[in-house]
């Protein structure tokens, strides 16, 4: 397939740039890919959805402030946003300037901090922070919450609690894990009532996840690669519900590829390290049952997977309905609930 058959026309009227007033009142569009039958819910209603011993898989990833302002010594504006802390005081970023950046240049910053380019990685910049205390600390103090481009705005103080999902734990990200934005407290204790169960891994969602295709054909696309961890806990609750005859239930795309990266022989694996896993149609799913996802921009490689996971045909036609009937779109947007085609079903 090609990039140009995952493109569809959206409103610009329905990007979600807020949150709403209530994590669970999100509306929720249901996709059964064997019948191809659309079902409009809201996302409360989960609990009614999912069977006691079903086993929900969450990303405890924390967004980190990632995006500072700063000028170089010339005077010109620079916005950096952090992909990754690599120590104290070092990190790979993204560096939007009216020039690149040369190594050796000094950027001022907020805070009597400076950062100085030490050279390049690939589209990304090695930035030496000349500040007080470690980067974390700084990027608390004076980052910005990330919010996706599409979001034309400034990030204010709902940002700072709402781009983040009340579960998030380990901090390292810079987009949130947005199909997790949903839950609240009250709904996780419903669930839990209900006797479907939870675990947590962690995958530092990147910036790259905006990262648009740029080559038609999809086999020549470069996928970015992220941090991820599964620990011993996750992986036995995983096997456990697999033998109980439970669902794996991903909420959203960063689980599946974590899954599917960590998926073995012998199922889901404890593991760490880097994926670049790029999912497209034709794709075998060997740990995934059903995907609670948000919609997804337009030729990304995230409805790419979402496609992969339901069909193609199926994908494209719930995301028509769901312009039609006025869902809200991307990270602050409505979900989907999506069971796993007969196609993509996990090799015998």
């Amino acid at each position: 397939m090609r990039r140009s058959d995952f493109y569809y026309e959206l409103p610009e009227e329905l990007v979600a740039t807020y949150p709403l007033s209530a994590r669970s009142a999100s509306r929720l569009l249901c996709l059964d890919p064997v019948t191809g039958a659309i079902r409009d819910r809201y996302f409360h209603e989960l609990p009614g959805l999912l069977q006691p011993g079903d086993l929900l898989v969450f990303n405890d990833t924390r967004v980190i402030p990632a995006r500072l302002f700063g000028k170089k010594q010339t005077g010109g504006k620079v916005e950096i946003l952090v992909e990754r802390i690599t120590g104290p005081k070092n990190a790979l970023a993204q560096l939007r300037a009216s020039k690149p950046a040369r190594p050796g240049t000094v950027i001022e910053m907020e805070g009597n901090a400076r950062v100085r380019v030490v050279g390049r990685e690939g589209d990304l910049y090695l930035l030496e922070f000349s500040i007080e205390g470690n980067l974390g600390a700084y990027l608390m103090g004076m980052g910005h919450m990330p919010l996706p481009p599409y979001i034309r705005r400034e990030d204010g103080d709902v940002d700072r609690q709402r781009y983040q999902t009340v579960y998030a734990r380990v901090p390292g990200a810079v987009a949130a894990p947005t199909a997790g934005l949903h839950f609240d407290d009250d709904l996780l204790g419903k669930l839990q009532q209900r006797g479907i169960g939870s675990a947590f891994l962690t995958l530092h969602v990147g910036a790259g996840t905006f990262q648009p295709v740029r080559t038609d054909k999809l086999d020549e696309h470069v996928m970015h690669h992220e941090y991820f961890e599964i620990d011993a806990e996750a992986s036995r609750k995983i096997a456990e519900t697999r033998a109980q005859g439970g669902r794996i239930v991903a909420v959203g795309t960063t689980v599946v590829r974590t899954l599917e990266a960590a998926t073995g022989k012998d199922g889901v694996q404890p593991c760490s390290g880097e994926t670049g896993l790029f999912i497209t149609p034709g794709y075998r799913f060997r740990s995934v049952d059903a995907l609670l996802t948000n919609f997804h921009l337009p030729e990304s490689t995230l409805l790419m997977l979402v496609c992969a996971f339901a069909g193609h045909d199926n994908i494209m036609s719930a995301y028509q309905h769901a312009i039609a009937e006025r869902y809200r779109f991307f990270s602050y947007g409505d979900a989907m609930f999506i069971n796993r085609s007969q196609e993509s079903a996990r090799a015998a």
